[in-house]
């Protein structure tokens, strides 16, 4: 199953026109993650099977779980706010293996240099979302590994984010401990 293909399918569906035009621009400047191992090791993201899923499958199964419990935001489809929230989850691992996906290993610290990307090209996101939504876009990627997060200080505390970033590490957590059912939509 291509998830690629899959994912792109539930984006253009579901963002809006601006934004999926965008969000095809901005995957055609990086490096492809999306075949590679969401664990280098084998270690995590592991199946019952001991099978590990690329990038694009993890990502597909919390972007299908997105699609179908947003509406606990309140958004709508087609909308500027799930369009952010599609972003950070499609956003999260898309720089896993280094700014250049060329690293042999997961960097572990994919969550700042995500972050970091994101706030150097802020024009660029500003021609989407406004000054907050960028900001919490950022935030999300940023942390999107909770209390593990490279820049989590000792006495993280969700508390202090915007709810967003909770519900994309919930998502990446279920993902990653095998929690999620997918389908197509």
């Amino acid at each position: 199953m291509n998830y690629e293909t899959l994912m792109n399918a539930l984006l253009e569906k579901y963002m809006t026109k601006k934004t999926f035009s965008f969000w095809i621009a901005l995957n055609n400047t990086i490096n492809s993650p999306w075949d590679k191992p969401t664990s280098s090791t084998g270690k995590y993201h592991q199946k019952e099977d001991g099978y590990v899923p690329s990038i694009a499958e993890h990502t597909y199964e919390m972007l299908y779980s997105l699609i179908n419990i947003h509406s606990i935001f309140g958004v709508n489809k087609n909308s500027k706010e799930l369009d952010l929230l599609i972003l950070g989850v499609v956003m999260h691992d898309i720089v896993k293996y280094g700014n250049e996906n060329d690293n042999k290993h997961t960097d572990t610290k994919h969550d700042k240099l995500i972050a970091d990307r994101i706030l150097d090209k802020k024009e660029t996101f500003l021609k989407i979302f406004n000054e907050e939504e960028v900001d919490i876009l950022i935030e999300m990627v940023r942390y999107h590994t909770g209390r593990w997060s490279t820049d989590a200080k000792k006495d993280f505390d969700f508390k202090d984010f915007h709810p967003y970033v909770m519900f994309l590490h919930t998502l990446d957590m279920l993902s990653s401990r095998n929690c999620l059912k997918v389908g197509v939509i």
